[in-house]
């Protein structure tokens, strides 16, 4: 009976270690038991590197096929670990940036006199300044300097407005 609890235990465990999507996708993607087995050997080459030196420090700094060794560990780590981990690609949110920075635009023409200038000028041009001139005559200046004046009422009245032309 015990035998059957330890088989009924390991393929439970079997199971268990399936469901992990981690492990799936190792058993599904033969580039990534590549890359692992690559970086293994190249580690377990580069121990042997290391085991094998009289200073273990010199032979680090020192040897190049050490180094070597190393560096192709590494990437293969790297690369193993890129194809399991590989997250979905992040949603880009276009449409959030473009609306932000229209409201920023937005805001900033509204706040900033000197920049909504700069916008008017380089879609209409530069204001000009000039003197407007009427194409029209101006109407007689005495006629409209009698208008402008009003009439005062003299003390005499208006027989002394008359002079002594009417005595």
């Amino acid at each position: 009976m015990a035998a059957s609890s330890g088989a009924e235990r390991a393929a439970h465990t079997i199971q268990e270690l399936l469901a992990n999507p981690y492990v799936k996708k190792v058993v599904q993607d033969q580039a990534i038991r590549d890359n692992a087995r690559v970086a293994y050997d190249s580690a377990r080459e580069a121990i042997d590197r290391v085991k094998g030196s009289d200073s273990p420090l010199s032979a680090i700094f020192d040897d190049r096929k050490l180094q070597a060794e190393l560096a192709a560990a590494g990437k293969s780590l790297a690369e193993a670990r890129g194809r399991l981990v590989e997250q979905g690609r992040r949603k880009r949110h276009w449409g959030r940036r473009v609306l932000l920075v229209v409201v920023g635009a937005g805001a900033a023409l509204a706040l900033s006199e000197s920049l909504r200038n700069k916008a008017l000028d380089l879609l209409f041009g530069a204001e000009e300044e000039f003197d407007y001139v009427s194409t029209t005559a101006p109407p007689a200046a005495e006629p409209a300097a009698a208008a402008a004046e009003p009439a005062a009422p003299d003390a005499a009245g208006p027989e002394a407005a008359e002079g002594p032309a009417g005595a």
